[in-house]
């Protein structure tokens, strides 16, 4: 992949990014499926929220997109909680595993399915800047009170499930037919960092 797909690669998957939640109770066995730089696909579509608050559960998924279709324009149901929506068939980055007082958020970057194999063979300057902010979230988050329109009956029945995996924690995606490209360490030129920048907040807790 030559430079100019990176960075449009680059603008596409980081430019508008914003933080989303998704709170469920997972048992350890299903949380120790997900490993740090890993690629996940989520099957169905994937339910998520821009309010976030204090965790009923023991599990977040903290994920960060670019493409989330927020569905309170076709159904005014959806604001009251928040309802962003992400297609079926969605990759993820696992960008971070974070414990603390026995909760656990997982920190997933939302990427283009003809990215995988980029971000699976290289981190970038703006993943180790974004997996900071997101463990302050998660500190100074986990211990509010949970924001009571997402505990009903019909928003944790849309998000109960692990993502990436069934429910036996057998993933829908094999990492092992990833190409690795000979990249470790990318830094992002100076003009994506300010396209970037110039969308305030370009990252939002």
């Amino acid at each position: 992949m030559d430079n100019k797909k990176i960075e449009d690669v680059f603008n596409k998957t980081f430019s508008g990014l914003t933080l989303f939640y998704r709170d469920t109770e997972l048992s350890e066995n299903l949380i120790s499926k997900y490993q740090v730089g890993q690629i996940i696909m989520e099957r169905g579509f994937t339910d998520m929220t821009f309010m976030g608050g204090g965790l009923q559960s023991n599990f977040r998924y903290l994920i960060a997109s670019a493409f989330g279709k927020d569905l309170s324009a076709f159904n005014p149901e959806a604001s009251k909680v928040g309802h962003i929506v992400l297609t079926s068939n969605s990759y993820f980055k696992v960008l971070d595993i974070y414990h603390v007082d026995k909760k656990t958020q997982v920190f997933l970057l939302n990427i283009p399915e003809h990215a995988i194999d980029l971000f699976h063979s290289a981190t970038t300057n703006i993943e180790t800047d974004i997996i900071q902010k997101a463990r302050e979230s998660f500190e100074s988050k986990k211990d509010l009170e949970p924001i009571k329109e997402l505990h009903n009956y019909d928003w944790q029945e849309r998000t109960k499930f692990p993502i990436g995996m069934n429910d036996n924690g057998v993933l829908f995606f094999d990492n092992s037919q990833i190409k690795q490209m000979n990249i470790d360490q990318i830094t992002t030129k100076k003009e994506i960092e300010e396209n970037i920048q110039e969308k305030k907040p370009w990252w939002k807790f």
